[in-house]
């Protein structure tokens, strides 16, 4: 294992004192997927990766997190599927309750003493398609056990709203937000990102990863300064990431960028996303 209970201790640098990171979204493979939202976490306080043989993959996320926030190489109940199977922010990680002993120990000794880590005793076992959250409010599915919803509220320090994303329960898996900014399924209409903006608080967009692909989940992790997609992700497709996330260096186009996120004039980037797919 990468970190031992001794680095627990260690003082690492809080994403919020970057002085000269430069911020932007990075494209990346895991071996010969570009889905690497399934083998991976990103908040604001620590990085999830899983254990395997990509080492191009796990030397970008190290190269751009390692100084700010821990990068865990870890799994889930035997699986590589960190990403999907936990849901977590800054405050806490929320594994299943099959997550082995040694696994969970291992988590809680990696990651900062601040972070709490708690299995959760759910039916839709896949917490990272069923639970879409910042650092402030968490949507998740409509048929999560009342139970779990409370621990999620408890242990995230998040408000809960039961949701759908374009009419799919799935909400971790059709939608990536963060305490910036948030991107949806590409057929979400202008009043459902109105409603979904209003609930969440930050600016929203309709898009997709991966050169088309609506499972933003699966092609995407994002914190308030760094985002990671697939390797496939198109430039039009990264500019809307940057934008919608507030990854860009240039603060010029502040107004322009609040311009592009504002629901009334999602017509423009859609077409240039199905211009490109094209």
């Amino acid at each position: 294992l990468r970190f031992q209970s001794s680095q627990r201790k260690k003082k690492l640098p809080r994403a919020t004192s970057r002085a000269s990171y430069r911020n932007m979204a990075h494209r990346v493979k895991f071996e010969n997927t570009n889905e690497i939202g399934v083998v991976s976490k990103l908040t604001n306080s620590y990085a999830l990766t899983c254990i395997g043989n990509s080492e191009n993959f796990y030397s970008v996320f190290e190269a751009e997190l390692a100084a700010h926030i821990p990068v865990i190489h870890a799994s889930i109940m035997g699986s590589r599927f960190v990403g999907r199977v936990t849901a977590g922010n800054r405050r806490g990680l929320l594994v299943p309750s099959s997550t082995a002993d040694q696994e969970l120990l291992h988590l809680r000794n990696a990651l900062p003493d601040e972070v709490v880590v708690q299995r959760v005793d759910e039916r839709l076992s896949a917490l990272g398609n069923v639970i879409s959250c910042n650092d402030s409010v968490a949507l998740v599915h409509t048929d999560l056990d009342r139970e779990t919803e409370e621990i999620v509220a408890d242990v995230l320090g998040v408000e809960v709203f039961r949701q759908t994303i374009c009419g799919n329960a799935l909400v971790g898996s059709y939608a990536v937000f963060t305490n910036q900014g948030g991107i949806v399924h590409p057929r979400t209409s202008v009043d459902d990102l109105e409603e979904l903006a209003s609930l969440l608080q930050v600016p929203l967009i309709a898009g997709t990863v991966n050169r088309g692909s609506d499972v933003l989940g699966a092609g995407l992790v994002a914190n308030d300064w760094c985002a990671f997609c697939g390797y496939d992700t198109t430039s039009t497709e990264i500019n809307v990431i940057e934008s919608i996330f507030k990854l860009n260096d240039d603060d010029d186009q502040d107004d322009q960028d609040d311009d592009d996120r504002h629901p009334a004039n999602q017509g423009t980037l859609r077409d240039a996303l199905i211009d490109t797919i094209v």
